[in-house]
């Protein structure tokens, strides 16, 4: 196992999980606090289609994915926001809608139809360089948007009834919260995959949330819970020859349900 982290494609994959378990523990608790698990599952599935945009441009796949997440965010923001629409019904049209897209630009895409099940499922021991880029780019953007509004977000996070009376730009800084559900995705795309993203998503933030009493001890405890599930994962999915992302999430969620019945344990 040792020699193993001599490799370029398992330092790769080591790099890759460690971006996206800061980028998902951050924002995924975000998102555990607001209640955003459905519309976040709605946005990473309208991924395909920018994934199946990608193949058909030519262009990388993870590119076409960011276009489509960030269109999808600014529409649910809206039709929640400024049209009063139903979360749940928005976020089902949206969701069938990009997979649907993204299975028409495939088939559309000249040539024999490409491999889907990396971009689906997740392959992070196949993830290259240039996509390892993309996503330190994106958790830059993350970083920098979570620092400088942080007191700002906790309140609409928290009460936006109680932050719109204290004269905030509520509707403003829920679309940023939608825009950084859309870029957390991309990046975990690769290490899980479109249909598990919403695990990764929030498990680690929602096991967070049992052991910690601030948002910002939440992201800190998020963000090393989800590097070690990924890394462990890694490791086991190696050894043991199974497929990397379903191997992560079930680790996440064994961790969810050991912390859920120590917590049970812990309380009298």
């Amino acid at each position: 196992m040792i020699e193993i982290l001599g490799l370029g494609f398992f330092q790769n994959a080591i790099v890759a999980g460690i971006l996206a378990a800061i980028a998902c523990g951050i924002v995924g608790s975000l998102v555990v606090v607001r209640r955003m698990a459905a519309t976040s599952g709605g946005i990473s599935h309208a991924a395909f289609g920018g994934v199946g945009l990608g193949f058909f441009l030519g262009i990388d796949p993870l590119i076409g994915a960011a276009i489509f997440t960030i269109g999808a965010a600014c529409i649910l923001w809206y039709l929640n926001v400024r049209e009063m629409q139903e979360t749940d019904t928005i976020t089902a049209a949206v969701w069938a809608v990009g997979m649907a897209l993204g299975i028409i630009f495939v088939s559309i895409t000249p040539g024999y139809p490409p491999e889907l099940f990396s971009y689906l499922f997740g392959n992070i021991l196949l993830v290259p360089t240039s996509d390892i880029i993309l996503m330190a780019l994106l958790l830059g953007v993350i970083l920098a948007i979570v620092i400088a509004l942080f007191p700002r977000l906790v309140a609409v996070t928290f009460d936006p009834e109680y932050a719109a009376v204290m004269g905030l730009p509520v509707s403003a800084l829920t679309l940023v919260l939608f825009l950084l559900i859309a870029l957390t995705i991309v990046p975990l795309i690769s290490v899980v995959g479109i249909i598990l993203v919403i695990a990764l998503l929030t498990l680690p933030a929602a096991t967070a949330r049992l052991y910690t009493q601030s948002l910002k001890r939440m992201m800190i405890a998020a963000v090393l819970i989800g590097v070690g599930t990924v890394l462990v994962g890694i490791a086991l999915s190696y050894v043991s020859n199974l497929p990397s992302g379903a191997t992560i999430i079930i680790l996440g969620a064994a961790i969810y349900g050991a912390a859920l019945a120590g917590r049970h344990l812990l309380l009298p």
